[in-house]
């Protein structure tokens, strides 16, 4: 099956409109500020200074210094398996991605968090997350720098980690929900590029290289499943520790439930559609 570059840019193309889409609610629909402070709060309430110091660790994995070390070691793997194109392209994609965040958040500046929520101090320039971009970008890198047979495990593990930093930020109230899910649209639009660019390349510069063996959709979708099931086991695990509380909690965060597990959808659903995508 001959991979189509034209599809990729669709893929991209498709991230455009959902990222206008998410800036569109965020921005101008009343509802959709009362969405991102919502749910905000309801990170923001299970503030402890245990939770408090897992987040700022997890937080600080998309920092620059750890990115630009992860960004290197991808792209020494992508070189060490003889993928030369794949390593030029996955700087690319890093430096893209997060300079087009850094990019939209002054030009898009704007305070966002009413006056009622005057414990939060969430900076006007703060779409998309720069933390977001940088986790989920570096998850999707890891994909595609990996071995077929590879790529479903990393897209479950790299989807945990982009939700994990995400679920950080919020936590912390560095961003808002919509930060977020900007970030993970904006780093799998540049993958996206990247891989038109890739399949463009290899249709015009054929590298005569065998091709990795396929792995069937069911495969590629399997792990990312799994983790999604552990993750919801063990907060119902947490949750039956002390039960009432954790009702208590939803019922009174109902809108807090529904965004973490929106974020962690789209979060698992990026990588896992990665994997899918380069399945042959």
């Amino acid at each position: 099956m001959t991979r189509q570059p034209r599809l990729a840019l669709l893929e991209a193309l498709g991230c455009l409109l959902a990222l206008v889409a998410v800036w569109a609610t965020a921005f101008l629909a009343p509802f959709g500020h009362w969405l991102d402070e919502a749910t905000l709060m309801g990170f923001v309430d299970l503030h402890s200074p245990w939770i408090d110091r897992i987040a700022r660790n997890v937080g600080r994995l998309a920092d620059p210094q750890p990115f630009v070390v992860a960004g290197t070691a991808m792209v020494a793997v992508a070189l060490a398996r003889g993928r030369p194109r794949t390593a030029a392209v996955v700087p690319l994609i890093l430096l893209g991605a997060n300079l087009m965040t850094q990019w939209l958040k002054p030009v898009l500046a704007d305070p966002r968090v009413s006056s009622a929520a005057t414990d939060l101090h969430v900076q006007a320039a703060s779409w998309p997350s720069g933390h977001a971009t940088g986790a989920m970008s570096l998850a999707l890198c890891a994909v595609l720098v990996a071995p077929s047979r590879l790529r479903p495990i990393v897209a479950a593990l790299g989807g945990m980690f982009a939700v994990g930093v995400g679920y950080a930020t919020l936590v912390l109230a560095w961003h808002l929900p919509s930060d977020v899910l900007a970030g993970f649209l904006v780093a799998t639009l540049w993958t996206a590029l990247g891989i038109a660019g890739l399949w463009a390349a290899a249709r015009r510069w054929p590298s005569g290289r065998g091709r990795e063996a396929a792995v069937r959709v069911g495969e590629a979708l399997t792990p990312s499943a799994l983790a999604a099931v552990t993750a919801a086991a063990c907060a119902g695990a947490l949750a039956l520790a002390r039960p009432d509380a954790a009702l208590a909690y939803a019922q009174a965060h109902t809108t807090f439930v529904v965004g973490a597990l929106s974020i962690a959808a789209l979060g698992a659903a990026l990588a896992a559609a990665l994997a899918v995508a380069l399945r042959r």
